[in-house]
């Protein structure tokens, strides 16, 4: 297993998650790909969003449900700064993971977080686990726990 899937395994196991980190056959680079491969509903998909903070050069990261879009304007409200795009090797270097498998949890370095209401409405979810191909399931309140996030209404 890759040394991103590990920080997610131990992450899990740490917080006393139970939870199997799955590798599908196929992509689940996107939340459409990740939500087939699973046999889920879209909104079930916990998309890890990063933006780069701009007054602090930081990696910033919204979960959100699949079929949801991140509201710029609500976004850096919440940040309390300009958030713009977040290029690969800001994404690489603070969270440890690639663009496609960016996990809500296991970062290297700590990161704000928000999370999407709407995933609290599903008695289980799917995320990223560190790679394009590798996925979890989870309880939406464990997610939140684990992830330090804020629940905040930041979509469009």
């Amino acid at each position: 297993m890759s040394k991103s899937v590990n920080r997610v395994a131990r992450a899990l196991a740490e917080a006393g998650i139970d939870s199997d980190i799955v590798e599908m056959p196929d992509s689940t680079r996107t939340a459409e790909e990740a939500a087939a491969a699973v046999g889920c509903a879209l909104d079930q998909i916990a998309k890890s969003i990063v933006f780069r903070a701009e007054d602090h050069g930081t990696a910033v990261l919204f979960i959100t449900a699949g079929g949801n879009r991140v509201d710029p304007a609500k976004a850096s409200a919440l940040a309390g700064e300009p958030l713009g795009k977040a290029d690969a090797a800001l994404i690489r270097t603070q969270t440890g993971f690639v663009i496609g498998g960016v996990a809500p949890v296991g970062h290297l370095s700590p990161v704000r977080a928000w999370f999407d209401p709407r995933l609290i409405e599903f008695g289980r979810i799917w995320a990223a686990a560190g790679t394009p191909r590798h996925v979890f399931a989870i309880a939406p309140g464990d997610l939140l726990r684990l992830s330090g996030a804020q629940s905040a209404d930041f979509t469009i």
